[in-house]
Parts: C-alpha cells; structure tokens; sequence
C-alpha cells in the first residue's frame, strides 16, 4: 500500500510512491523536465505536456495506490471558460507582464492596507499584479473568465471535476485575506477582477474526490508548504532554507504576523498545513546555477552541478558580490553578462572565468541568507541556533558550508524531496494512518539520513557581511 506524490517544481516534476510503516520510503517513477515555452510576447507554461507527464506517472504508479495529492510552486494560475475549459496556457510568473503593475494597483488600493489585508510580501510576480495586468491590458479575454483555479486547482480539477481553491496556494496569491479565510473581494474589486469568479477554498487534509477508484487527497498544494511539514525538527521554534530554483528562509508560527516590522522588512504570511503560518521572505536561489549552466553549456562547455561546486571552491572567496535580488536577474537568459553589469553598477570587481561567476553567486546567496536571518530574528525576537535546509539545494555541500559560516549557525541538510515527502505526509493523515504533522517530524527526525555542517568562524565572513550589506543598501 501506498501513497502517490506529485510535485511539480519549476525545473522539473515528478511523481512518486511513498510508502510508510516504521519509516518513510519513497520511490521515484517518474520525473521530467518543465520547460516553459514563449508565444509571441508571453512566456507560458507548457501545461499540456506537464499533465501528460503527471498522468503518466499516476497511471505507473497507480497499482495498489490508496491516495494522490498534488503540490506546485506558487502565484500561478488557469481561467477557465463557462464549460470548464481552459482559455490559454498559464504565463509563468517570470513573464513581464506584471512589470510596473505594482504601482498601478497601489493608485487603486494602498499598498498598506493591501498588506493588512493579506500579510503578503511585494513581489511583481505575485498573482495580484498578474491579474491586475489582465485588468489593465486584456480586459476582453478576462471577461471570459468563468473560474479562476491556481496551478494545482487546474490539476485537481481535471483529475476529479471539482473547482476548489486548496489553502495553502490560495494564501501565496496577495488576493486572500488570512483573518477571514476567503478571497478579499476589496483587492479584487478594486482592480476590477470579479470575486466571483474565485473558487471555494478546502484544507490540507481534504478529500477531494477519486480518480480510478483511488482517493485524490488535499496535502499543502503550495510547494514550499510540502516542504515545511517535513522538516525533521522536534523543536517548536525553528528555522528552514527551502533551496531551489528560488530560496525561502523563514519559521513556523501559530498565526500569520501583520505588523509593522513585517511589513518593513518585507517579509510574507502564508498558510501552512494544519492552520498553520509560514513567516518567511522569498529569495533568490539555485536560478542562477541552473541559467550558468544552461549558457555555458549552450555555449559547448559540458557543465555539470559537481563541476560548478569545484570552480567556486577554486576560486578567491568574496571577490566579488552582488544583490541577488536585483530584478535584472528575474527574466530567463543569459547570466554572466547580467552579473557583470551588476558588478560593474557596484563598483566590484567583474568576474572572469566561469569559477569567479558561480563563487560570486554562491557568496551573494549565502550573504543573502544572512541577512534574512538577521531580519528573521529583529522581527519574532528569538535567536535560532539551526538552519534546516531541505529541498534540492540540501545537496549543495559547498553552499552549506559556506551559509553556515557566513550565518555563524549549525546547518542541517536534508530531506532532498522534501515537498514530496511533506505531500505524502498530509495524505497519509488524511487517510488516519499518522496523528499529526508533529509525529511525522519526529519519525523523520530519527530514521534520516541528515547532514550536518557546523561553522569554523573567522573575521573574513564578518567583513565580507559588512561590505554586503553596505551594498545592497546604496
């Protein structure tokens, strides 16, 4: 007996069986390459071929299977037509679309009270500025709209033919309201997006319906809210790195922070499973590696991950730093020359050779990191002595290191499929075969394979954290 997880990431996807008796194995059946596709002006997601690849891997996986639930990456969406069809393939959050849309909303609703409403950091890739664009720009093709479903609400809904809006991914929107749990329908309106066409929202937990005689499960359908359940801490007060294409650094509390300091510092409120709340802030991630990668073996040179790790361990420590964050580094394409413009905008030295461009983005993250953590901790008023880095990022041994000298803190590595793992946790609750989330962290806790990298100090990483910080605030 098992259960099925499938989670589509923004690199890649794949779908596996869990099984669980003393401990949790997974076993991968299926994993495959998400890349998206330009049309004209727009970036898209290729969605037809992501539900190609998912059924396949539901159909492989199927035999003696007693649930499936499905997590995505957040902000993204489908509109549906009156008869349920699909008016086009979603655009990926990194399509331009959204640019300058922030302060066309703020002209319509203050970008406080937008924040008091949902708790929700400002990024222009946000659903609200997606829609907000459609408002502005498609009108026509919004009127069509009958249902808006996010990313797993569209697989959801063709696996079951049930329209709802799962909690979790729901929260990631900017578009609902955490203190009323329902869609603000005040944001709505006042970029003229109709409320109605938003769906009933269900919990992580829920059965939503079947498909071939098997239970289709609820589990947190936003990535990043899989990945938080399985973090392997019997501790109430922790911190996570979930590091991949992006980094999300944050902790888990009881209920969602709306106040000043948050607001500040920009950080964001979204829902976790079992009602929970993730303070955190989104971050630059392992983007960079994968673009390097794909240029410079577009370009004939045969890179590998393990080959990039080697050239920055190669190469001299902070010799040159930017701000990750920087929205140059949003849109696809090339990298090397992106970061020596930023270089050059900073004053810092360009690098040169393909190691002094991958330690320049291994060192900008991780001091990145740094200054989360700190932010992090002005913010709830604890200390965190331990970072848990889970996802594929937790394979990064030389990043690792490198955060938890630049941090000072002990950093624990792993579980890699973590949003699958916390995926089939949730089904496995739904089904009354595990208590809680608790129970299942401590069971991951004891029976995983963790590593652990502890800092060995030195004054280089304070002044290298200075001078970053120094940067990014000029």
């Amino acid at each position: 007996m098992h259960v099925i997880a499938v989670d589509l990431g923004a690199s890649n996807g794949r779908v596996m069986k869990c099984t669980f008796e003393d401990k949790f194995n997974l076993e991968e059946v299926h994993r495959f390459p998400n890349t998206p596709i330009q049309r004209g002006k727009h970036l898209h997601w290729n969605i037809q071929q992501l539900w190609r690849e998912t059924i396949k891997g539901i159909d492989w996986a199927s035999e003696g299977a007693q649930s499936i639930g499905i997590d995505t990456w957040g902000v993204d969406f489908g509109l549906l037509d009156a008869q349920g069809n699909l008016l086009e393939d979603p655009v990926h959050y990194r399509d331009p679309r959204s640019e300058g849309m922030m302060d066309w909303v703020f002209k319509r609703i203050p970008r406080r009270e937008i924040f008091d409403k949902t708790g929700i950091q400002f990024l222009p890739a946000n659903t609200l500025y997606q829609l907000a664009s459609l408002s502005r720009r498609r009108k026509r093709f919004l009127a069509k709209a009958d249902a808006y479903l996010g990313f797993p609400d569209l697989f959801n809904y063709w696996l079951t033919g049930d329209k709802r809006g799962e909690y979790t991914h729901a929260s990631t929107t900017q578009c609902f309201n955490p203190t009323t749990q329902s869609w603000d329908a005040d944001i709505l309106e006042s970029i003229g997006v109709s409320p109605d066409i938003f769906p009933e929202i269900i919990y992580p937990g829920s059965i939503l319906g079947a498909m071939k005689n098997i239970s289709v499960s609820v589990p947190a359908c936003h990535d990043t809210g899989s990945a938080v359940v399985a973090i392997p801490s019997t501790e109430h007060d922790f911190v996570y790195l979930s590091s991949g294409t992006w980094s999300l650094m944050g902790t888990e509390t009881k209920q969602p922070i709306i106040n000043d300091r948050v607001y500040n510092e920009n950080f964001t409120n979204e829902a976790g499973a079992e009602k929970t709340n993730r303070l955190l802030r989104n971050l630059p991630g392992l983007w960079f590696e994968q673009e390097l990668i794909r240029e410079w073996t577009s370009k004939g040179s045969a890179v590998t991950h393990n080959d990039v790790a080697k050239m920055a361990a190669g190469a001299t420590p902070f010799r040159s730093i930017i701000n990750p964050a920087d929205s140059r580094f949003t849109p696809p394409g090339d990298m090397t020359p992106r970061i020596v413009e930023c270089c050059r905008d900073l004053g810092e030295p360009e690098p040169q050779s393909m190691g002094e461009h991958i330690r320049c983005v291994y060192d900008s993250l991780a001091l990145n990191y740094r200054y989360c953590l700190d932010q992090l901790e002005y913010i709830t008023g604890k200390h965190y002595d331990v970072i848990h880095v889970v996802g594929g990022g937790s394979l990064n041994t030389f990043l690792n290191q490198l955060t938890a000298e630049v941090t000072g803190r002990t950093v624990i590595a792993g579980p890699v499929e973590a949003a699958t793992l916390g995926n089939a946790i949730v089904q496995y609750k739904s089904i009354g075969l595990l208590r809680d989330i608790a129970e299942a962290r401590g069971i991951l806790k004891e029976t995983l394979e963790l590593k652990t990298y502890e800092p060995q100090g030195g004054l280089e990483w304070e002044n290298a954290y200075s001078h970053y910080r120094a940067l990014i605030k000029s």
